[in-house]
């Protein structure tokens, strides 16, 4: 007799905090830490399951309420993800936004975009703070006397 297999769930099916497994975590913590120890700007993680309105609306709503705009040098970034509703943005401060070009946070989102589309979340998450970290530390390169003005801690809701 042939038995039925359940399908198993595709990571787009997996709501973010099981997604978000202590491994992936880690190594997105991992990834947060290491940009940050190559550019003085503040790199930030937000994932929910579902966005209802323009994600870069949710975005900016985010940045603030994170308090992100409080940085020194506006150098701070957030790294924005709603899973299930398969929508991401990548905001910067106005101290990074003036001195990049207008495609500067594209080829990140592109990349990144890559890996959504495998299903491959918490990679695409860590290949953009990579990227990010890396093209920040030409502008706002790491200081010896650096402050982390913002928390690293990962939100996941």
């Amino acid at each position: 007799m042939l038995e039925r297999q359940p399908l198993l769930k595709s990571n787009f099916d997996l709501n973010a905090k099981d997604y978000f497994t202590d491994a992936r975590l880690a190594t997105l913590d991992a990834a947060i830490k290491a940009a940050e120890k190559a550019t003085s700007g503040e790199v930030r993680l937000y994932v929910e399951d579902n966005c209802k309105e323009d994600v870069l609306d949710r975005a900016a709503f985010l940045f603030a309420e994170l308090k992100m705009h409080k940085t020194e040098l506006r150098n701070g970034v957030l790294f924005y993800l709603a899973k299930k509703d398969r929508k991401f943005a990548i905001l910067g401060d106005g101290g990074i936004n003036a001195k990049v070009g207008n495609d500067f946070w594209d080829h990140i989102k592109t990349e990144m975009l890559h890996f959504f589309k495998e299903e491959k979340f918490a990679e695409g998450l860590e290949k953009g703070i990579s990227m990010a970290g890396e093209a920040l530390s030409t502008h706002f390169p790491y200081q010896r006397n650096d402050v982390n003005e913002l928390s690293d801690d990962i939100i996941i809701k």
